[in-house]
């Protein structure tokens, strides 16, 4: 060895390549750069927080929005149709009309029966104030107000046959429809014990008014419904005869109403 020549390099140790990873990291595909294998995912933004939220929160009133959607519209058409038709014609089920109890507009016996006695206790008062009250007394009210209202029965059913008008009205329906006046025959009898001759005047004005309409646009639509279903011309003569006879029925009421309570007050 020559003394003069350099001393060789050392040479450190072979660098050996990078192993190669036994699993490959698939945790950062499609993440965001600097994301390590097993970092926590970032704080979800605001839009998606909301979005969330409102995914979370928007079934439970999906869900309790389509029963009351649902039961508006229901209600809607039934109204709808309710106005639509005729709030007085009395509903039928197989040519039979239905029971009071389903149908509002059905004539039905327990009003005018209550009605009946409600007005032969109220007169029993009221001559009772006027010192006017005895049995006879009372009895003369009950058998005369039960005649008149079995007279007015017996003079429709005579009417309707002298006029040829085939109905499905029966005596126990006229009954009925007689017996509705003795409600505002009472609320006069009231009005005139509590307020006078004046009150009594003023609310059986009312009263025979509104039993007059009522009368009148129950048995019109049962009369006149009926001649259209036989083809009986509108102007015809036998219509006519139909329509005098239902104004004749309903310009009782307020006769009778009259004439059954003006002598019980004084």
């Amino acid at each position: 060895m020559d003394p003069a020549a350099p001393p060789p390099k050392r040479r450190g140790p072979a660098r050996l390549a990078d192993p190669r990873p036994l699993f490959e990291d698939t945790s950062a595909t499609g993440a965001s750069p600097g994301r390590g294998f097993g970092a926590p995912p970032p704080p979800p933004s605001a839009s998606a927080a909301a979005s969330s939220s409102s995914a979370a929160f928007g079934a439970p009133a999906a869900f309790l929005s389509e029963p009351v959607s649902s039961l508006a519209a229901a209600y809607g058409s039934s109204l709808a149709s309710h106005v639509e038709g005729n709030d007085w014609q009395v509903r039928y089920q197989q040519d039979t009309p239905v029971a009071p109890r389903f149908d509002v507009n059905a004539p039905d016996l327990y009003i005018p029966a209550m009605a009946f006695l409600t007005y032969i206790l109220l007169a029993g008062l009221a001559l009772g104030t006027q010192n006017r009250f005895s049995p006879d007394s009372l009895g003369l009210v009950a058998s005369s107000a039960l005649a008149w209202l079995l007279l007015e029965v017996l003079s429709v059913l005579l009417s309707l046959y002298l006029v040829t008008v085939s109905t499905d009205l029966t005596p126990i329906d006229l009954l009925a429809f007689a017996g509705y006046k003795y409600v505002g025959m009472i609320v006069g009898l009231l009005a005139g014990l509590l307020l006078g001759r004046a009150g009594y005047y003023a609310a059986l004005s009312w009263c025979c008014l509104s039993s007059f309409i009522f009368t009148i646009r129950t048995l019109r639509l049962k009369l006149l419904s009926e001649a259209a279903a036989e083809g009986v011309p509108v102007r015809g003569a036998r219509n006519q005869l139909r329509l005098y006879l239902t104004t004749a029925i309903g310009a009782a009421q307020p006769l009778l109403m009259y004439w059954l309570t003006f002598h019980l007050l004084r």
